[in-house]
């Protein structure tokens, strides 16, 4: 199956994001993928080539404050982040090859969080979270880099109800097929965490949750990162 990459810009907000399209030359389901903070499209390239291969359309790029917008870093708000993951999703979506009605989202970290909100905004059939993170409601517009790191991580350890954090929220109401990858040694995202996102998944069609065993938050072995990327590819292909 021939596989191109198609460099391509995003306009959100007056700003231009970066971001690559990796196609085959068939109509094939869309993938959205989404970094987490202090990342970059770069992170999700191998996983997206390896997903165009299985017969995907699939979308990396950078959020503001990253890439080549780097210098917007310190002044971006969950808000902002979460216009631009709108509008990548529009992007994929109006791509020719891309079947509308089938596109997965799948998100790391703060992409995570972001993935799962976005399930309220736009028609997502599969979703898969690696690590995903999780804020408090309150303040959404404030620059992220300004929030109390000691409250967030306090508040990851707490038992959530869904009806009072908007992505648990969204997870509770979505009716697709979940992947949640958790990394078995993660002090940034603790378990806490992904059992409030688990629980939260009440109306799912299917939930597979898989642990990379001994990995940190950023898998940071190059081992830990092979093993993600069979887990998705695995998944994707199943679903």
């Amino acid at each position: 199956m021939d596989i191109c990459e198609e460099p391509l810009r995003i306009a959100v907000d007056g700003h231009d994001l970066a971001g690559t399209l990796v196609a085959s030359s068939a109509l094939f389901p869309g993938v959205l993928l989404v970094h987490g903070w202090q990342g970059n499209q770069l992170h999700y390239l191998a996983r997206a080539r390896a997903l165009a291969r299985l017969g995907c359309v699939c979308l990396t790029f950078d959020l503001r404050g990253h890439g080549d917008t780097d210098g917007l870093y310190e002044q971006i708000t969950r808000e902002d982040s979460l216009r631009d993951v709108l509008a990548a999703y529009d992007t994929l979506a109006t791509t020719r090859t891309v079947d509308r009605n089938a596109i997965a989202v799948v998100g790391s970290s703060y992409g995570g969080y972001l993935a799962a909100i976005l399930t309220t905004l736009r028609q997502v059939k599969w979703l898969g979270l690696r690590a995903p993170a999780l804020y408090k409601d309150e303040d959404w517009h404030l620059p992220k880099q300004r929030l109390d790191k000691d409250e967030v991580a306090a508040y990851r350890r707490e038992r959530i109800d869904p009806r009072y954090n908007r992505a648990l929220r969204a997870c509770s109401e979505f009716e697709g097929d979940v992947l949640i990858v958790e990394s078995e040694a993660d002090d940034v995202v603790p378990h806490p965490v992904i059992a409030n996102y688990q629980a939260a998944f009440t109306n799912a069609h299917s939930l597979t949750y898989r642990v990379i065993e001994g990995a940190d938050h950023a898998l940071s072995n190059q081992l830990w990162q092979t093993t993600y990327t069979r887990t998705l590819e695995a998944w994707a292909a199943e679903m």
